[in-house]
């Protein structure tokens, strides 16, 4: 619903990303989000661990 009321008023959408925001990224969270925003564009096939 946040991001449907983001084309009007952003300030929802900034609240919920900041509350999941964290200082503590180590690598294997990293790694995660990589494969993550490249699962959600169609790739399947290499993921970074593998690398």
């Amino acid at each position: 619903n946040a991001m449907i009321r983001s084309t009007v008023s952003t300030n929802e959408l900034k609240y919920l990303i900041q509350k999941a925001l964290t200082d503590d990224l180590g690598k294997e969270q990293f790694f995660k989000g990589i494969d993550a925003s490249y699962y959600y564009e169609g790739y399947y096939e290499i993921k970074t661990e593998d690398l």
